[in-house]
């Protein structure tokens, strides 16, 4: 194991010591600590005896003793590590694949023989997921309560910054705030990003893959093209329900098929967070118009 980096830590879980090795390599070499472990059920001795927690696994599909999908079930039932993004290796053309892991709650993947670009941007959006995740459940439980106090409201931001305070807010004011807050915060980036800044998703692609997606960000924010753009906000908390609206002033996208996770999209770096937000979030999530304007509900 290599010593401890603030970049996050990743346990890689493969039978093939060449493949260990090179995962080991590209990993360490860009600033992540790693372990390895050569089957299942060693990747299960290594988490359970491990006291510091993993931001992301690697997991090879095919192993003996304990194969990746048993793994994978094992996790998703333990309320310790079921939250700890799983990237799941896999080969070319394997679709059934990408199905099944899916279905068992896998939503990142890596094609054998992968691109070393193309892994770290993934284990970067997994272990990115992970501790934007973490963040936001331990500054919610800062006095949430006074925040249930907030019945209507609206609001204007423009940055990424502004985005993350508002998701701090407005999900502190809604039953089950951690559960909203992940959620919320995607589809407040987006109407930032993909909205206001006209990012498109082949765009996010590759300026994820170069590591350039922060500053391209923060130089649109500056664009006279963009730079008077805000997002607008409606809060309301009903008898049985909170609603959210959240407009942005772009030109929209199609948005329907962001509503389930495809398998296609599911090599990319990013692209899941409308459908995480609408299984694991919300109640309802309903696209308007076109695509600027998105409506959210949760049950109370």
């Amino acid at each position: 194991m290599t010593p401890t980096t603030k970049t996050g830590r990743v346990l890689i879980v493969d039978d093939e010591p060449f493949n260990l090795e090179i995962l080991s390599e590209h990993l360490n070499d860009a600033g992540y600590e790693t372990a390895t472990a050569m089957d299942g059920e060693e990747a299960w001795e290594v988490l359970q005896a491990d006291r510091i927690g993993f931001d992301t696994i690697l997991l090879d599909r095919m192993m003996p003793r304990m194969d990746g999908m048993q793994v994978l079930a094992k996790l998703k039932q333990h309320p310790e590590f079921q939250h700890i993004p799983v990237i799941m290796q896999t080969a070319v053309g394997a679709a059934e694949n990408v199905q099944e892991g899916l279905a068992a709650g896998a939503y990142y993947y890596l094609i054998k023989p992968f691109q070393r670009e193309m892994l770290l941007a993934i284990v970067a959006a997994a272990v990115g997921f992970h501790t934007e995740r973490s963040q936001l459940e331990r500054e919610i439980s800062e006095h949430a309560d006074s925040y249930k106090l907030l019945v209507n409201g609206q609001f204007h931001f423009r940055t990424l910054d502004e985005a993350r305070q508002l998701t701090l807010l407005l999900s502190r004011a809604c039953p089950d705030p951690q559960r909203v807050a992940l959620g919320l915060s995607e589809l407040l980036v987006n109407a930032v990003e993909h909205g206001n800044l006209a990012i498109s998703y082949g765009e996010k692609t590759r300026l994820l893959q170069m590591g350039r997606w922060q500053d391209e960000v923060e130089a649109r924010l500056l664009d006279p093209r963009y730079n008077t753009r805000k997002v607008v906000v409606s809060f309301t908390s009903a008898e049985q329900e909170v609603q959210i609206r959240i407009k942005d002033q772009g030109s929209g996208f199609d948005w329907q098929p962001f509503l389930e996770f495809s398998p296609e999209r599911a090599f990319d770096p990013h692209g899941r967070g409308i459908s995480m937000a609408r299984m694991m979030s919300f109640d309802s999530v309903e696209y308007q118009g076109c695509g600027n304007d998105v409506l959210v509900r949760i049950r109370k």
